[in-house]
């Protein structure tokens, strides 16, 4: 069976063990510890359906790294994860369909793997 590639990029590098670990069972993930890593990662797999970004990171925030990601890959899903609450400026990025939803730090897997699973079986 052929798994979903998938892409976490978080500046913390327990949380990208435990999404591995988490997640890889399920689907092919990669990660990247920052956006820059994250954009190089997505053009080496073009085929990454779904990306979650933390929002906040040094270089480039979550957003920003989005932002870029959707000018190039505009048919990836993207997902944002956030210890910090949504901002005025994470709800407009919903409202424009940047991302499809925000969810909460410390994650929840249950909650990721059932918003990839909405997104895969589209």
């Amino acid at each position: 069976m052929k798994k979903f590639k998938i892409l976490y990029v978080d500046d913390e590098f327990i949380n990208l063990e435990l999404f591995e670990i988490s997640l890889g069972i399920k689907y092919h993930v990669f990660t990247a510890h920052n956006g820059i890593a994250g954009l190089q990662v997505v053009e080496e797999n073009p085929d990454i359906k779904v990306v979650i970004s933390d929002m906040k990171m040094p270089i480039m925030n979550g957003l920003e790294f989005l932002r870029k990601l959707c000018t190039k890959h505009s048919e990836i899903s993207c997902f944002l994860l956030t210890g910090y609450g949504l901002t005025p400026e994470i709800n407009e990025a919903i409202r424009e369909g940047l991302i499809l939803d925000c969810m909460s730090k410390p994650f929840e897997m249950e909650l990721i793997d059932k918003e990839i699973q909405r997104v895969l079986n589209k």
